[in-house]
């Protein structure tokens, strides 16, 4: 196929990707740097000097690196038992894995604030064990947040992971077995560094994610604000649209930062990947 039939194929894609993401991300962060139509970095020295604000965004930080945390290690070694399983098994295991996603988040969240809430099942649970003497407040907190986006979030990891694992050969484990090395040391030699990829992928989309959630941070963070709660209060509710702006700038940053590094660790770690 001749690449000038390639190009005009993407087009298409290429147009769609211009006109409701780049331009429109352009737009935004171009509309921070003018107030008033004069040049200013304002919305930026204002959001940085504002204690309330830089809490907001260091809990978001917070929220978004343990719910990534939390989803490598649960994810990791979830996706490693999934791919060793026969085809048959597998696709049910996954099948199981993704079955979160299938649900709306909304009916996801209420269920997390009933099993959280002071008379939840995991109160009622430490009460009877006799673990603490009265409930504890898990709930609106960002523990909540967390364990609530990292229910939404982790089949995105398993499934990042499964399919690079899966194409993993088992000989080479056996092999490098067979040269003295134990489970442990060929299983970080030889299956952690062929992962990487898929590993970095679930890891960008995990953060991302729970960078920019809404509706799970909304209803199991209560007045715990996060980056997007609070965007969509300054634009929707105090019809502030330049702050808005501002923030959504900042979390536009934030993400592209996020991908470099990520990209970068994957090479270190990864040099032939």
């Amino acid at each position: 196929m001749k690449k000038s039939v390639i190009y005009w194929l993407l087009l298409p894609g290429f147009v769609f990707l211009a006109a409701f993401m780049i331009i429109p991300i352009v737009l935004t962060i171009g509309s921070t740097f003018f107030q008033e139509n004069s040049f200013t970095f304002e919305g930026y020295m204002h959001f940085f000097r504002d204690p309330y604000f830089l809490k907001i965004l260091l809990t978001t930080l917070q929220v978004s690196v343990v719910t990534t945390i939390v989803c490598v290690v649960l994810g990791f070694p979830t996706a490693y038992y999934i791919s060793r399983k026969a085809p048959r098994r597998k696709g049910i295991l996954l099948a199981l894995a993704i079955f979160p996603l299938l649900t709306s988040p909304v009916v996801r969240s209420f269920s997390w604030m009933i099993i959280l809430g002071r008379k939840g099942l995991v109160n009622n649970a430490l009460v009877g064990l006799g673990i603490v003497d009265k409930p504890l407040d898990i709930l609106y907190t960002p523990a909540a947040m967390m364990i609530g986006l990292t229910h939404l979030f982790l089949p995105l990891m398993i499934i990042s992971l499964v399919g690079v694992l899966e194409n993993i050969d088992g000989d080479l484990l056996k092999a490098a077995q067979s040269l003295g090395a134990s489970r442990f040391t060929a299983f970080r030699r030889v299956v952690f560094p062929l992962a990487v990829p898929g590993l970095v992928i679930g890891a960008v989309l995990v953060f991302v994610g729970s960078l920019t959630a809404y509706t799970t941070p909304a209803l199991l963070g209560g007045k715990q604000r996060v980056i997007a709660t609070f965007l969509y209060q300054n634009a929707m509710t105090l019809n502030d649209w330049y702050l808005a702006s501002v923030v959504a700038a900042i979390m536009i940053v934030i993400t592209f930062v996020v991908v470099g590094v990520m990209n970068k660790m994957a090479k270190t770690l990864n040099p032939k990947g």
